[in-house]
């Protein structure tokens, strides 16, 4: 066992290692190691270096004229300074320095044991990194590695020399062991004014979650006039939190939320309570609650459940900010078991809807599957062909219309004949559907069973050449494909319709073998549909740089299926449908299609939409889109620096067809630096005859939170490319999601 060494002074080296000539003289500068009493093996020596030094062995030394204590991951400077051995003490007066643990303490006078990092500075300012944060105090105490303890001090993000905010407290701490602040008697100062007081304030250092108040968040709209908000965030444990959200609405009263989160590696989940008792405008509860919980039971089973109930139609129109939200018809609820494994994919589910009217424009509730089960499988290289194979069954429920069981198989085998230029894929199967029909059944409709044979062959080639554009050398590919389809006829008019609809065409469609969603309708078919694509890639990377597309159907029968109520087809080729996209130029990137009819010469739908985003903050976004007889919009966005430090935003999303705005945003942030301040505009429809307004209005304080309304979530979702001038990651303020 090694010897425990006693402190001992020893002087190293008596040399002029700087010279100061003052009035003819020469004084000489000492430089003195001390080593501390611990094991050999862990010594930790001192450093001192002053202009003078005097003292008693073992006991103190006193050193004046720039003095310079250094010690390993500690660094003291001052005019003066006097080191007790015993304990490891250092007092040091005028001009003093102490600079440890990535944090630097200026003043007039210091007290501090080394060993154990406790002591006292008067009339400190302090500067810290990670983050990068500066203050002052009257008094500060060192409370161990990396624990302060402030009276009557500062604390700000800002800049050196910049206090456009800081927070004032009458007693703080900063605890960087748990990187959390804590504060009494609190209150913020945006330019000089005091915004926000608080007798307790609690927050982060760092971008980890931290149980406390979050900034209060205040804002307005045009249904529930003024709110404001002071939400509480709980981090329970590091795989659990929840948020607790007293909401004051001027025009409708009081609302609670309730949300709770948790995570494991066998499952997650969520649960939110929203409850606004007596609505001042309604006279009536009003609540929204969701659940929502996945479940890993291992071996390939999984489990889940999806729960949502509002206490009315208009509960979203009235009470939320987002068209995401409003825009919600049916809310399920539904409870699942999954399998997945060998090829298999087994789902069983009960599964309802809540249905949200809007009164102008009423909509039928679709049906319930009480329960549902569906069983698919794909077995490749079997051992020279691919299996497949698609099942359901399904007891489908409804107050009002028909209701009945459905059962559905359709196995089927394909040969892929595959070479690195072409590939040919004859594939067969058969369509097996049996009804079951009982209840609601005014007609007495029988049982039916429908059997159809289904045989496709889908071939293709793939070329390539190199290519020059732009004195930039590319790999330009030309890639035809014919798909052939053929589905006898057979009456499926007296068939009930539970769940089909028609598919919409699109490129994806005309390659699929049936033209409806859903089981309750298989298209008849004779037909071959032909396309060609041509990409432009990178060679060295194959990254694509732009795709052109051009695809028709071609029919050798007429159309004899229908949805009730539908009209057979009569042309012989479908519309034409194209499309372009990619990198046209630096910054620019398009993206559009269009869908052509041949016999009427005109178009049936219309896509157009062009970005230009030189960097980043830095965006505009346009875009078309037409629908004949159906639909016909522009939609405008842009986030763009105006001057200086000022930065717009805006969104207009306009029906030609309604004369009418969908979706309107405008707003302004600046950038102070240290803080950024947004104010938003944000108007939607709702309904057919309604819409809603909102005003935001955030100011955030960089490395502490965000006081106000935040619009940054409608910012995104609105404007394409939107970045935020500064990306905080704060868990005070917005804690990020599992």
């Amino acid at each position: 066992m090694r010897a425990r060494l006693p402190i001992t002074a020893i002087v190293l080296l008596t040399v002029p290692a700087a010279l100061h000539a003052e009035e003819g003289a020469l004084e000489l500068r000492q430089q003195t190691t001390l080593i501390s009493s611990f094991p050999e093996d862990e010594q930790t020596p001192i450093f001192l270096d002053a202009d003078r030094m005097s003292g008693h062995q073992d006991v103190e030394i006193e050193a004046e004229g720039e003095v310079e204590l250094r010690k390993r991951g500690q660094v003291v400077n001052a005019d003066r300074l006097i080191y007790r051995q015993a304990g490891e003490e250092v007092h040091a007066l005028g001009n003093v320095r102490i600079e440890q643990q990535n944090s630097v303490v200026t003043g007039p006078e210091l007290r501090m044991k080394l060993d154990t990092y406790q002591g006292y500075m008067r009339q400190p300012a302090y500067q810290m990194k990670q983050p990068d944060a500066h203050g002052t105090a009257e008094n500060l105490e060192f409370a161990g590695a990396n624990k302060y303890s402030m009276t009557d001090g500062t604390y700000t993000t800002c800049s050196e020399g910049n206090d456009d905010w800081f927070l004032r407290s009458g007693s703080m701490e900063l605890d960087r062991t748990v990187q959390v602040g804590t504060a009494q008697h609190a209150s913020v100062v945006f330019k000089g004014v005091p915004i926000l007081y608080a007798p307790w304030l609690q927050f982060p250092l760092n971008n980890q979650r931290k149980s406390g108040f979050l900034p209060p968040t205040f804002g307005s709209t045009g249904k529930s006039g003024a709110m404001l908000a002071l939400p509480y965030y709980w981090n329970i444990a590091p795989e659990r939190d929840a948020t607790l959200t007293p909401r004051i609405l001027s025009k409708r009263g009081l609302q609670l939320n309730g949300e709770y989160r948790y995570l494991d590696q066998s499952y997650t989940g969520k649960t939110n309570i929203e409850f606004l008792p007596n609505d001042s405008l309604t006279g009536t509860n009003r609540y929204n609650l969701l659940l929502n919980h996945r479940q890993a039971l291992g071996s390939g089973w999984s489990g889940g459940l999806n729960m949502q109930k509002v206490s009315d139609d208009n509960y979203f129109r009235d009470l939320n900010t987002t068209v995401a939200t409003t825009s919600q018809v049916h809310l399920p609820r539904e409870g699942t078991l999954a399998y997945n494994g060998y090829g298999l994919s087994f789902l069983t589910r009960v599964q309802s809807f809540q249905t949200l009217q809007d009164p102008l424009a009423p909509i039928t509730p679709p049906y319930s599957r009480r329960p549902q089960f569906l069983l698919n499988g794909v077995w490749r290289n079997f051992p020279a062909v691919d299996l497949g194979l698609t099942s359901e069954w399904t007891d489908f429920r409804h107050p009002t219309l028909l209701n009945g069981k459905r059962f559905s198989i359709y196995p089927s085998i394909s040969l892929p004949l595959n070479q690195s230029f072409a590939f040919v894929t004859p594939k067969i199967g058969i369509h097996h559907t049996r009804y079951a029909l009982s209840e609601n059944n005014p007609g007495e409709v029988p049982d039916m069973t429908r059997t159809l044979p289904i045989f496709s062959l889908d071939s293709g080639v793939f070329m390539e050449r190199e290519w020059q554009m732009r004195g930039k050398e590319y790999l330009q590919t030309l890639e035809p494909r014919l798909y052939y389809l053929y589905i006898p006829y057979q009456d499926q008019s007296r068939l009930p319709n539970f769940d089909s609809a028609l598919a919409d065409f699109s490129y994806a469609q005309i390659f699929s073998e049936n033209q409806f969603v859903g089981s309750d309708r298989v298209n008849d078919a004779n037909q071959l549909t032909a396309a060609l694509t041509s990409r432009l890639l990178d060679p060295g990377t194959g990254q694509e740089w732009l795709r052109a597309t051009i695809g028709q159907r071609y029919y050798f029968k007429e159309q004899q299926v229908v949805l009730p109520g539908g009209v057979a087809r009569s042309d012989k080729s479908s519309d034409i449908l194209a499309a372009f996209s990619g990198r046209v130029a630096p910054a620019w990137n398009v993206d559009a299609g269009v869908q052509y009819n041949t016999s009427r010469q005109q178009f049936q739908k219309t896509g157009v939409g062009v970005r230009y985003q030189p960097e980043v903050g830095k965006v505009l976004n346009m875009g078309y889109r037409f629908t004949r007889d159906a639909l016909k919009q522009v939609d405008i966005s842009s986030q763009w620096p105006i001057t200086g430090r000022w930065q717009g935003m805006g969104r207009f999303n306009y029906s030609f067809l309604d004369n009418r705005l969908l979706e309107g945003l405008a707003g302004l942030e600046y950038n102070g630096g240290c803080w950024a301040a947004r104010m938003v505009v944000h108007q939607f429809a709702t309904t057919t005859a309604d819409t809603s307004s909102s005003i935001f209005f955030q100011l955030e304080l960089f490395g502490m939170g965000r006081i106000g309304s935040n619009p940054l979530d409608i910012l995104k979702r609105n404007i394409s490319g939107f970045s935020p001038t500064h990306q905080l990651s704060s868990p005070a303020t917005t804690y990020e999601q599992y």
